[in-house]
């Protein structure tokens, strides 16, 4: 299993979607569960956007646990929370774990944040746009999860170096 985590704005989606592609494997994304949710519940302020990011993880990994059981090659991505989402990643059996953790300069962060906040495409329920929310820098670290870690630069261009990287460990798994 591929684990593609870093902060908003650091290039994870498009990271995560460049190597469904080029492995032909599942992309299961944290969006991709809580962008619906925000359609139905709404999404009132940042606590109850906090709640639905939960509960979009929870599906995330239940989902993920099922795909595993007939199929190793997958990939997740979000923005993983180090301290709190290794256990549900642990009980995902034997499958090996390669963590990607996505990074890019901050003023680079900070400017695509701000240009979602005027995307008339980016779901109104996100709120990792909001200044003091992109402030933090909790989710800028590796899970406490067995198996290899690779940094990926999620600037305006992929490196091939770094993508053959991912290639060797994703071969190795």
């Amino acid at each position: 299993m591929l684990l593609i985590t870093g902060l908003p704005g650091s290039g994870k989606s498009t990271l995560a979607s460049v190597l469904a592609r080029r492995y032909g494997v599942l992309l299961l994304s944290k969006d991709l569960i809580k962008e619906p949710l925000l359609d139905v519940l709404g999404s009132a302020d940042a606590a109850h956007s906090k709640l639905l990011s939960d509960a979009s993880f929870a599906v995330l990994f239940a989902v993920a646990r099922r795909a595993l059981a007939t199929c190793p090659d997958l990939i997740l991505e979000g923005n993983f929370r180090p301290g709190e989402h290794e256990s549900m990643l642990s009980i995902s059996g034997q499958a090996r774990i390669v963590q990607v953790l996505c990074r890019v300069a901050e003023p680079t962060r900070l400017a695509r944040l701000a240009r979602r906040r005027q995307d008339p495409a980016r779901h109104l329920g996100h709120v990792d746009t909001d200044p003091a929310l992109a402030a933090q820098r909790s989710g800028d670290a590796f899970l406490s999860l067995a198996g290899e870690r690779l940094t990926f630069d999620g600037g305006e261009s992929t490196d091939a170096r770094e993508l053959e990287a991912i290639d060797r460990c994703w071969r190795s798994a």
